[in-house]
Parts: C-alpha cells; structure tokens; sequence
C-alpha cells in the first residue's frame, strides 16, 4: 500500500512540476492543482496508512485514557482542500481577465513567433 501511494505522489508530482513549466495559463493552473493534489495526499499519509483500523484504538491505554488516532492530518487536507479549490476559482478568474486584456494565454503575455 506504501508503495502505490508513494508512487502516486511521485507521478502527480512529477506531472504538476512538467505543467508548471509549459507556456499556456491554464496548463500552469492544472500543474499547480496536480501539486497541491500532492502535497495533500503527502500530508493524508504522514497520519498512518491502515486499512480496516477503528478510530479508537482498543489495544493501547495510557492510564484510563484510551488511545485515539491522529486527526490533525485529516484536518489539514480537508483546510488544504478548500483552499486549493479557492485559489484555484480565482486563478481561473485572472486567466480570463488576462486572455481578455492581451488576447493570449500565455505566461509571459507574447506568442512565440513562428
């Protein structure tokens, strides 16, 4: 199970850090949405990966206080989630407001010349 997620991580990774490098706006938005999918997933995982584990951890007791599972990741992914979908919206919002000013949607606001 390590492995897929490692791997998962590394491909979307890799994919956003290629499409943050194109010339196309919305290329650039896509890369940056793939890398934070990343970094989300990468914080989901430093909780623990377990299948099928119960939230309340019946075998370990510290004192009478029963041992509970981590929920700081989850909450963090879920915060991340919502902030990436807000950047995102307004990123959208200025690719369309710059390709309506200068009529092209690339980075640098110029069309290579063929």
């Amino acid at each position: 199970m390590e492995l897929i997620l490692s791997l998962g991580i590394g491909v979307l990774t890799g994919s956003g850090v290629w499409l943050l490098l194109r010339p196309r706006t919305f290329q650039v938005i896509v890369g940056l949405s793939l890398l934070s999918y990343a970094v989300n997933l990468f914080i989901f995982s430093t909780g623990g990966l377990r299948t099928g584990a119960e939230p309340i951890l019946e075998g370990g007791r510290a004192g009478n206080l029963a041992m509970h599972a981590d929920p700081v990741p989850q909450a963090l992914v879920l915060t991340a989630i919502v902030i990436g979908f807000a950047t995102t919206a307004l990123f959208l919002v200025l690719l369309l407001a710059t390709r309506g000013l200068t009529g092209t949607d690339h980075v640098d606001g110029k069309e290579k010349s063929r």
